[in-house]
């Protein structure tokens, strides 16, 4: 069972709602793959006058905990107010706190991210920090009051999977009790088994989803992925080595030549 903020949380997949062919699929996909938290950017909702207001009614039949998010946001002041109006429309104190700072990566602006998340939380926010594997931004998240980190493993929709494996092994080493949840760069489920190997906690995907050929059937595999990731991590794999180690012992062998 996953704890965030104090909320038991039994799928470790979470969904973005975004570019997805339609509002329809996006709730078979969550239906599908027993999802029970999705994102949902502000800017887009609220832009999309009656069409965003029947997504609002369509989300609350799906049961599930919604994780506003500030994404498109280029500064401090942009990410508080859009926090600020999550808040009133979705009537919870989660937000998914991003600040991009560069247009080309859309790499996450950690300076500023923290200081977003000094003054949210002081405003009673439970912050899910988008950030780097860096481990002196995560402990000044961890230290702003933030109790889950989301970091990448690879820019925003490029599907490339781990880039830098090390780093978030470090990641997970030195915060061992802080609930990680990758977050952008994941394209396939295979990609969902590695990192869930590396002992994270859950993982976030819409672009992965969102743009298959069929999302459902995506969505139900990567939930797969990642359930079978995580058993795995838990039974405890074996290390590679560097020499071959037989499975046939040698004492009592029928014959020895």
């Amino acid at each position: 069972m996953l704890s965030l903020y104090n909320q038991n949380i039994s799928s470790r997949l979470l969904l973005g709602t975004a570019q997805y062919p339609s509002p329809a699929i996006i709730a078979e996909a969550v239906r599908n793959s027993g999802v029970e938290i999705i994102t949902i950017s502000l800017r887009r909702e609220t832009a999309g006058g009656k069409q965003g207001e029947r997504f609002q009614e369509l989300i609350k039949t799906l049961n599930v905990h919604l994780l506003p998010n500030t994404a498109g946001c280029f500064s401090i002041k942009e990410a508080v107010i859009t926090a600020r109006l999550a808040r009133d429309l979705f009537n919870t104190k989660w937000i998914k706190l991003e600040i991009i700072g560069n247009q080309d990566t859309l790499q996450p602006h950690v300076f500023a991210l923290i200081e977003a998340a000094k003054i949210l939380i002081d405003e009673g926010y439970e912050v899910f920090p988008y950030t780097t594997d860096d481990l002196i931004v995560a402990e000044k998240l961890i230290d702003a009051g933030c109790k889950v980190l989301m970091p990448w493993c690879a820019p925003i929709g490029s599907a490339k999977g781990i880039r830098d494996i090390d780093g978030l092994r470090s990641m997970r080493a030195y915060f061992p009790d802080i609930p990680l949840i990758v977050d952008a760069g994941i394209g396939r489920p295979s990609h969902a088994v590695a990192i869930m190997e590396l002992g994270y906690d859950a993982i976030l995907l819409n672009t992965a989803v969102a743009k298959a050929g069929n999302p459902i059937q995506m969505a139900k595999a990567f939930a797969q992925a990642i359930n079978a990731g995580r058993l795995g991590f838990e039974a405890g794999m074996l290390e590679p080595r560097d020499v071959a180690v037989p499975s046939t012992p040698v004492i009592g062998r029928a014959v020895f030549s």
